[in-house]
């Protein structure tokens, strides 16, 4: 019950957010102007007040870290090598199956069931998410490719407003100060406003995406939604993590695929089977996501 009180606010703005694009009362440059507010400032005040709180000493281990990003790298080298024998050239298909909605939906999700001491995990992995991925999708595409390597994106990564929240809260969690009270509220105050709208600006933008189920879209949502989270749950087991880390890791694994890697689709077909597998890891994650949750909690 506990799960379904959790998701179900989650899924409703997302919707919400469908219907608003959909219909137009939310038009693509109003989404977009929501959207660059919400991770340019509100999403970062989220990170910058969560981790400047939290423990970290647990959260950022290499075990931690190791037993999310090796079944993430293995499910993005799998994926990309059966994309590149179907299509016979570099595809995202392998980001798609790698890269989860953690901020959108992983966040919420984790703050709803596990508090503040899930948070901290999310926040680690968050901190390498997408320079990692990003970065080997980037790679794939100039070594199996002919795309050219775009080190000032790359580097922008570094420079991503939600990053730079992140570090400023590593920073003042390690200085053991305080933000004086009238800052800290208004820090509370933007950081409230982070969550709902971006997941309206998630349903708004998945408005836009076209549900053409193939055999590759249903694929890469297997891998998404079933195959990384497995791996995920078994590595944290045969690492010995504790049950927390378990569970928050399994469910940050079992989200969606985030809509970024739509960026990377440089062929249309590409962009039809990415589009695809979003919006249907996104409808089909309401089912999964439960499920994990218990599978992790009782291992």
């Amino acid at each position: 019950m506990a799960v379904l009180q959790a998701i179900l606010p989650i899924f409703a703005l997302i919707v919400l957010g469908y219907t608003l694009g959909r219909r137009q009362w939310l038009s693509n440059q109003a989404a977009g102007e929501l959207g660059n507010l919400t991770f340019k400032l509100f999403m970062p005040m989220l990170l910058f007040s969560g981790i400047a709180k939290a423990s970290l000493e647990e959260g950022f281990s290499a075990g931690l870290l190791l037993a999310y990003f090796v079944p993430a790298l293995a499910t993005f080298v799998a994926l990309n090598v059966v994309g590149h024998r179907l299509c016979g050239r570099p595809t995202p298909f392998g980001l798609t199956a790698s890269f989860s909605n953690n901020v959108l939906v992983g966040i919420p999700l984790v703050a709803s069931l596990f508090g503040s001491p899930g948070l901290v995990y999310v926040f680690a992995v968050l901190a390498f998410h997408s320079l990692l991925l990003f970065s080997f999708q980037s790679l794939y595409g100039a070594l199996a490719g002919k795309e050219a390597v775009d080190v000032r994106s790359l580097l922008l990564n570094l420079a991503n407003p939600m990053i730079v929240g992140l570090l400023l809260g590593v920073l003042l969690n390690l200085s053991g100060l305080q933000l004086p009270a009238p800052f800290e509220h208004l820090v509370q105050w933007l950081a409230q406003a982070a969550l709902p709208c971006a997941l309206i600006v998630l349903g708004a933008n998945l408005s836009n995406c076209h549900l053409l189920p193939s055999r590759e879209a249903l694929g890469i949502v297997f891998a998404k939604l079933l195959a990384f989270p497995l791996a995920v749950l078994l590595l944290c087991a045969g690492l010995g993590l504790g049950p927390l880390a378990g569970s928050v890791l399994t469910v940050m694994a079992a989200c969606p695929s985030g809509v970024n890697v739509l960026g990377f689709a440089r062929h249309q077909d590409d962009n039809r089977v990415v589009s695809s597998a979003i919006t249907l890891s996104t409808l089909l994650a309401a089912l999964t996501l439960p499920l994990w949750v218990f599978v992790s909690g009782h291992l």
